[in-house]
């Protein structure tokens, strides 16, 4: 095994302290969105992504890109979403083997009621326990590994959804 690059005991800890944080982090906020609005970080997502959207709706493939979902994954996410009336599955005029997701009022309606907790969920347990220049500086790093792990990807364009 020579020529392995070993991580260093501190490398090691930052290494196992970033897996931590993650999930930990992740599993905070979700666990407080499904308690206050009955919604998964994963939905609460969904919803996010299709407000930003043009007119409100992705087509499916373009979803499951813009929440790093497999098909089949987000496929059983929209359905959970469609039967709590939260979206809704237009069929598109263009290509009618695809399908738009579509945000509805009320789920429109459900994402503005759970936006400020969620938000005060992410500034209780990462903002707030930082400064300033420590959040910008984990902001540009996973800006960085973002960028480095997307190139040669066709994601580089998931900033700015589109309805295409």
């Amino acid at each position: 095994m020579s020529g392995v690059r070993w991580l260093s005991a501190q490398e090691q800890r930052h290494w196992r302290a970033y897996l931590e944080v993650t999930a930990r982090l992740f599993d905070k906020v979700n666990r407080e969105l499904q308690q206050t609005h009955n919604l998964s970080l994963a939905d609460y997502e969904v919803l996010v992504r299709l407000s930003e959207a043009p007119d409100r709706r992705l087509r499916m493939t373009s979803l499951a890109e813009h929440t790093y979902s497999s098909k089949s994954r987000l496929s059983h996410a929209v359905a959970r979403l469609e039967r709590t009336g939260l979206v809704r599955r237009v069929n598109c005029p263009t290509d009618k083997r695809g399908w738009f997701a579509e945000l509805t009022a009320e789920g429109l309606a459900t994402l503005e009621r759970a936006a400020p907790d969620h938000v005060e969920t992410v500034r209780a347990h990462l903002l707030d326990v930082l400064t300033r220049a420590e959040f910008s500086a984990v902001g540009t790093a996973m800006i960085k590994l973002r960028d480095h792990l997307r190139s040669g990807s066709e994601e580089s364009d998931l900033d700015c959804p589109a309805a295409s």
